[in-house]
């Protein structure tokens, strides 16, 4: 079993976490440790209509059965101790207040928790912030994760593929985000050249 963990928060754009949630369990060599921020259902509910819980609901059974969620606040989840070994961590979609913590090492609740485990055990960590414009505070918390080994990866839609709905961009960001994981999708696009 491939093991990753996918972690939720409070920031717009939960549609690509549900999608990228949906292609992880698709490969049913695939077990995913889920973990939301006390805010990231709420938001991502308001946003999609459906709450974390129902989309897990909603998978075939043997999807489900490979998510293990955690809530955000227990310590005593696997996720949180470094021996616990996965291939990699998503944070689908980050806030930037979550970004400035793992950035700074604060911790705070179990997603940033595990967040700061991959990268103290030099473990694939991708972050995708979905806000913008940029201060320069949160420009420098990317760059010092960055410089810790993390993939920075802005929910930054691309237009090659000739895009004609929401979803299709949906798609070309929870693909590319997987991909920065080393899970391979193939929700986006590949640039094939003309």
């Amino acid at each position: 079993m491939r093991r990753f963990v996918l972690g939720i928060c409070g920031a717009s754009g939960g549609a690509y976490a549900l999608r990228a949630l949906r292609a992880l369990t698709a490969d049913a060599a695939v077990e995913v440790h889920l973990v939301v921020s006390a805010e990231g259902d709420k938001v991502l509910a308001e946003e999609t209509g459906i709450s974390v819980a129902d989309f897990i609901e909603s998978l075939p059974p043997q999807q489900r059965a490979r998510i293990a969620r955690h809530r955000h606040d227990d310590f005593f989840a696997p996720i949180s101790s470094g021996s616990f070994r996965t291939e990699g961590m998503l944070v689908l979609p980050c806030s930037l207040s979550t970004l400035a913590c793992i950035a700074n090492g604060t911790g705070g609740d179990l997603l940033r928790r595990a967040a700061d485990v991959h990268l103290k055990e030099r473990r694939r960590l991708v972050i995708v912030p979905r806000e913008m414009p940029l201060s320069t505070i949160h420009l420098r918390n990317m760059l010092a994760l960055s410089e810790a080994g993390a993939v920075v990866s802005p929910a930054s839609p691309g237009f090659y593929g000739k895009p004609t709905t929401v979803d299709d961009l949906v798609d070309f960001v929870a693909g590319r985000s997987l991909e920065a994981l080393g899970f391979t999708s193939r929700l986006s696009p590949e640039w094939t050249g003309e």
